[in-house]
């Protein structure tokens, strides 16, 4: 159930104009009163026998009555609003249901609290089955103002208490730091058009992607207009640009003007100053990259986002998290058809694991970030899916290792959001990678290189010999280790080192999850001289491979 404090000037006579009236799409079926202050408010919406308008202004004149009294000692802010809304999946409640809600409400907000005969003024609205709201003056009856310090805190709170006693969906308590929901009007609109979002969602997911592949101000704002969005500067009289907002085309209001929405009014990292603040670490440090290899540079530095989310301070995690964020944005579009719709649906739905009240440290995963946008810049040169799946294989624990730390913090929304990211990865990752490892396993080497390879695996990793070599991705692995071996690396030392990365004992399939972890480290540049010696001594320590066991024939596939 969500409760939304609206508060402004003047009288309720506009308020109570559009409540009682058609609404903007005509979704004003049957508006009328559910509750008041005395239980017997003249409402506009049951009374047949009346003209509507007059009993509107017999309605707004008594709400306002407290106000006019005090003339010009009245408070500049005299109007409270709040519509409450239940879930989609939430069973239609009735009149009387909806009743005891809204005056749950307005007690725990000071508006009207139980037992207070000299409470402010109110009514509450019905004119859908999945909400109300409730239109309050701010002057009390007896001529004073209400105590109302923390409604907004106070009335969330009772929301999730009504959650509770009425058997609704239960939402987690925020900190404050959840982008803003779009209304019902907008909700509406999008509906009318035929739009699968709202124009919020699409423009703070569009903003979100010129973000994370932007590495200054200029090429942010380029990016925006690329993707059809219209942008305006707001600039001061000295020149200085402060901010910004952004339209989609044919998005206009009842006079044909475009509708602006305001970067911070998308959601908090969106305000120009704090993109500024991101974009004052996008210069990246001096790294060796392998020439061509994005990918593996931001699978390695995806792969130490769980470091730091475990031995870093939080600053440093909250960076690592919102780096992870911009990621998920711009994979989404890179990625092949398949793939895309649950890459979508991951990034929109880690976006707000990416914010909490913790302070990001954004200068922390600077490398990450540039490696991403290199892909972005140059994403046809890597369409066999390779790379993306390696990079989604470590992301998969990034944003799992992101849960714990986010339940360990207790940001409950931040906790609901990763784990419903990490739903829609795993679906992405089924469908990235089920056609790379069938690719792999078709290069399989011969009988005889796999069974040498079985051997070093029983070697390396005794304990879980048995069901790589069971695993449907045996011959997928097999084929990595051929590829690195011929590359100047040596197999028992290759498999040292990918099993000190992580312990397989979570892993659902150890062999896939081998897979792309030697990939990934036999694409790094085969050892020299001097090491390809040690190496050699290394293997030469070791006993000859016995011939295979007759059971462990039927082993091999």
């Amino acid at each position: 159930m969500i409760p939304k404090i609206i508060t402004g000037k003047g009288s309720t006579r506009r308020l109570i104009g559009y409540l009682f009236g058609k609404g903007d799409a005509n979704e004003h079926v049957d508006p009328h009163l559910v509750a008041s202050w005395n239980d017997f408010a003249p409402d506009p919406g049951r009374s047949p026998h009346r003209d509507p308008k007059e009993v509107e202004k017999q309605l707004y004149t008594q709400l306002d009555q407290p106000v006019a009294m005090l003339g010009r000692r009245a408070p500049q802010t005299t109007v409270w609003h709040c519509p409450v809304r239940a879930a989609p999946e939430d069973p239609i409640l009735s009149d009387a249901q909806w009743a005891e809600i809204a005056r749950r409400i307005v007690a725990a907000a000071g508006i009207a609290p139980a037992g207070d005969a000299e409470a402010c003024r109110w009514v509450a609205v019905r004119h859908a089955d999945d909400h109300i709201h409730i239109a309050a003056t701010l002057v009390r009856q007896d001529g004073r103002r209400p105590k109302r310090d923390y409604d907004i805190r106070a009335v969330q709170c009772e929301a999730r208490q009504i959650e509770v006693d009425y058997g609704l969906r239960r939402l987690k308590p925020g900190d404050g730091t959840a982008a803003k929901r779009p209304t019902s009007k907008e909700h509406f609109k999008a509906k009318r058009l035929g739009q699968d979002a709202t124009s919020r969602e699409i423009l703070r997911r569009r903003v979100r992607r010129a973000m994370a592949a932007a590495s200054t101000e200029t090429e942010f704002f380029a990016l925006l207009e690329a993707s059809g969005v219209a942008v305006r500067p707001k600039t001061e009289p000295s020149g200085d640009v402060t901010g910004y907002s952004v339209s989609l085309p044919g998005d206009v209001n009842k006079q044909g003007e475009p509708i602006w929405y305001a970067g911070s009014t998308l959601s908090g990292d969106l305000s120009l100053p704090q993109i500024r603040k991101r974009l004052a670490t996008a210069d990246p440090e001096p790294v060796t990259v392998q020439p061509g290899s994005p990918w593996h540079q931001a699978t390695a530095s995806t792969e130490r986002i769980p470091h730091h989310l475990t031995r870093s301070d939080d600053g440093v995690a909250q960076g690592q998290l919102a780096a992870l964020g911009g990621v998920l944005d711009l994979l989404s579009v890179t990625a092949q058809v398949a793939a895309r719709v649950e890459l979508e649906r991951a990034a929109v739905a880690f976006e707000r694991a990416t914010r909490s009240r913790i302070a990001a440290d954004h200068s922390s995963a600077r490398v990450l970030r540039r490696s991403v946008q290199m892909i972005w810049n140059d994403a046809a040169r890597h369409s066999d899916g390779a790379g993306l799946a390696m990079l989604i294989d470590v992301a998969l624990t990034a944003v799992a290792y992101a849960v714990h730390w986010h339940r360990t913090r207790q940001h409950a929304q931040q906790e609901a959001a990763a784990e419903e990211a990490l739903v829609h990865l795993q679906a992405a990752h089924a469908q990235i990678t089920e056609p790379v490892l069938a690719r792999f396993a078709a290069r399989a080497p011969g009988t005889q290189i796999k069974r040498r390879y079985a051997y070093h695996l029983q070697q390396a990793v005794s304990e879980h010999a048995e069901r790589i070599l069971n695993d449907r991705a045996w011959d997928a692995l097999a084929t990595v280790l051929a590829e690195a071996e011929s590359a100047g690396h040596n197999v028992s030392a290759l498999l040292d080192q990918a099993l000190s990365q992580r312990t397989l004992d979570d892993a659902r399939s150890p062999a896939r999850a081998l897979t792309w972890r030697i990939r990934r480290l036999g694409e790094r540049h085969a050892p020299g001289p001097q090491a390809q010696a040690a190496n050699a001594r290394h293997a030469a320590q070791r006993p000859t491979p016995p011939p295979p066991a007759p059971e462990a024939r039927g082993q091999q596939r």
